[in-house]
């Protein structure tokens, strides 16, 4: 493990953050350098860790995470400035909401393909979808690019503290966590669900889906999974240092 670097706050929340970004490039679940994963790193939600403008997610360190305050109206003139959608969505959504500890934002190919769809919401067809089953939203009033106004209309869609995830009608996807961990487990899972949900119908046939009874209890089963989301996490950093732990620099 790579020694902190002076002068840096919030050194193992970087180090998780940087290899969330990293494992998500190679699932491939990340769209060029767009696309945006934050952090808040203080009580009240507003200060909060995100990746710098224009960086692929493959070559995210922890050391070159941007931190900043979605109190601060300079933000976007400071040289280090994040991308305009990342201040939009993200700086709204913490702004606005402190128990959305970790946001994760992508446009994966799966998730997508149900965003673009009439109907966005995910059934429970299966065991990693029931762990959605009541706890995500679909935003169907997609306006355009996710700028401020855009950011402050998804936040009010996240108000409720059960939401876990929101399929962005016609854009994508973006998941809430208390913690890195938590945030990228869901973001996985989520992906994983909504590429069998995508194969089942490409079957053409019926969908075998949970009832509500048992698809409730599936969800809370899910959460009451005894350190599930932290030894994910701790596995894919385990895998990254052992091939000589970039990501932690």
């Amino acid at each position: 493990m790579n020694a902190p670097i002076p002068n840096l706050t919030h050194w193992q929340e970087r180090c998780d953050m940087a290899a969330a970004f990293r494992w998500t490039a190679r699932l491939g679940l990340h769209e060029a350098v767009a696309n945006h994963f934050s952090l808040a790193v203080n009580a009240e939600g507003t200060r909060f860790l995100i990746n710098p403008n224009g960086r692929h997610f493959s070559r995210i360190t922890a050391s070159s995470l941007v931190e900043i305050d979605a109190n601060d109206p300079d933000t976007m003139a400071r040289p280090d400035a994040p991308d305009p959608t990342a201040w939009g969505l993200h700086g709204s959504i913490h702004r606005a909401l402190p128990h959305a500890r970790c946001l994760m934002h992508v446009h994966s190919v799966h998730a997508t393909v149900l965003a673009s769809l009439a109907e966005s919401r995910l059934p429970p067809i299966d065991q990693n979808s029931a762990m959605f089953f009541g706890r995500h939203v679909v935003d169907e009033q997609y306006g355009g690019m996710a700028f401020e106004e855009e950011g402050a209309r998804c936040a009010a869609l996240l108000a409720d503290p059960k939401v876990i995830a929101m399929v962005m009608g016609n854009h994508g996807v973006l998941v809430v966590g208390r913690t890195v961990a938590e945030a990228f487990n869901r973001l996985y899972y989520f992906e994983r669900a909504a590429e069998t949900y995508v194969r089942a119908l490409q079957t053409g046939r019926p969908l075998r889906v949970l009832p509500d009874a048992v698809a409730e209890k599936t969800a809370q089963e899910w959460e009451a999974y005894p350190g599930f989301a932290e030894n994910h996490l701790r596995e894919l950093r385990a895998i990254l240092d052992e091939e000589g732990g970039a990501y932690a620099k």
